[in-house]
């Protein structure tokens, strides 16, 4: 028992700077099973869309912005920044979209927006016409060189 007026020993600096730490490291662990759980919760595989988008090369044509569209309804449209275009080039792949879709036939069409050869602007589209069954769909938008015509292709495929 202690006296009136006397305290209790304060832990050690290094012992609490350990339980602090050990307290952020729990919470960070948490949050990222609430952010899997949340995927798997709003996202579920059987109905699952995800559209990536990547770049091969970029000679004759600098990314501006991309329009994503799913059955005529915008899902979304992104404006890129220089740093962002730079790690397309180095071989990023940037997720444009994950959401849900119901069964069935859909139409996916993109434009692509940038620079063109000899500074023209450009604004190019392309089409994919998929069939959603169950399970999760994987679909690439894909800028790639053609040296035959200096021109840039713009490709939609289905990942298997």
């Amino acid at each position: 028992m202690t006296p009136a007026g006397a305290e209790a020993p304060a832990e050690s600096p290094q012992g609490l700077d350990e339980q602090i730490q050990s307290l952020k490291q729990d919470v960070l662990d948490l949050n990222r099973e609430l952010f899997i759980l949340e995927e798997e919760l709003l996202f579920p595989g059987n109905t699952q869309v995800t559209v990536f988008l990547s770049v091969d090369v970029g000679t004759y044509f600098k990314l501006d912005a991309v329009e994503l569209k799913i059955d005529d309804r915008e899902l979304t449209h992104y404006l890129y920044t220089e740093r962002e275009v730079k790690a397309l080039h180095r071989g990023g792949t940037q997720r444009l979209f994950l959401g849900n879709l119901k069964t069935g036939d859909h139409e996916l069409v993109a434009f692509f927006t940038g620079v063109g050869p000899k500074g023209r602007d450009v604004k190019r589209g392309a089409t994919l016409t998929f069939s959603k069954e169950m399970g999760p769909k994987l679909i690439e938008l894909k800028i790639v060189d053609n040296p035959a015509t200096q021109q840039p292709d713009f490709a939609i495929r289905e990942w298997e």
